[in-house]
């Protein structure tokens, strides 16, 4: 018998058309779209790999997505276990920011550190240098200067609850909708962190699903699902 663990982004925060910025921890912004949520729900319930438990963080986006996905599910009682560890992460400076601000305070800041005159070059070249920053977040999860993020706690809370889920919900089916940032550590819980990130990107697209699995007898979850969008 084995234990499931599905890890799902929360949907859309943003209209088609509308400007993103990166909306953190401590941003609550609601769902603009119910489509991806829904979609959650009818693939594990297709899969027969219906939540014996599911837990989400304090913001309103993944306790909606959670409800949407439970309701296309058709299960009418459930309990969502409100947890602050799944809540995103800090943007710190870059909360709330665009992009093009985003990419550009990075590049800015790395061809400093490079003793580069920054000011020779144009705003492409620095969001250029800025993206290449973004790109080692989105590959390996190396924290971007400035973002209030401790990569050894998140690291330490994901094994945490992976042996408690082991051990409290032993063959069940356990949901977790989450937001990006803290989605991206999870595969700190199979046997290499460096492995998974040699094969696979770290980004999680909105309403996309991870899945872990775990024997009793076996030491490291195996993840047989990553960022399959809906």
């Amino acid at each position: 018998m084995k234990t499931k663990l599905i890890i799902a982004r929360h949907g859309n925060t943003f209209k088609k058309g509308e400007i993103p910025t990166r909306v953190g921890g401590r941003t609550d912004m609601p769902l603009v779209e119910h489509k991806k949520s829904k979609n959650i729900g009818k693939y594990l319930k297709t899969n027969n790999l219906i939540p014996d438990i599911v837990f989400v963080s304090p913001l309103i986006r993944t306790i909606q997505t959670a409800m949407y996905a439970m309701k296309e599910i058709g299960t009418k009682e459930y309990t969502l276990k409100i947890t602050e560890f799944f809540r995103e992460i800090d943007y710190g400076v870059d909360e709330n920011k665009t992009e093009n601000i985003v990419e550009l305070r990075l590049g800015n800041l790395s061809l400093r550190k490079k003793n580069i005159n920054y000011e020779k070059y144009t705003c492409e070249a620095i969001r250029a240098e800025g993206k290449k920053i973004i790109q080692k977040w989105n590959e390996k999860a190396i924290v971007p200067d400035g973002w209030n993020i401790s990569p050894n706690e998140l690291i330490k809370s994901w094994i945490t609850f992976g042996k408690r889920i082991e051990k409290e919900y032993f063959g069940k089916n356990i949901l977790v909708i989450t937001s990006n940032g803290i989605a991206r550590f999870s595969p700190h819980i199979t046997e290499s962190f460096d492995d998974f990130v040699a094969k696979n990107n770290l980004k999680i697209s909105t309403g996309a699903i991870c899945i872990f699995e775990k024997n009793k007898n076996t030491n490291y979850w195996e993840n047989i699902i990553w960022n399959m969008k809906n």
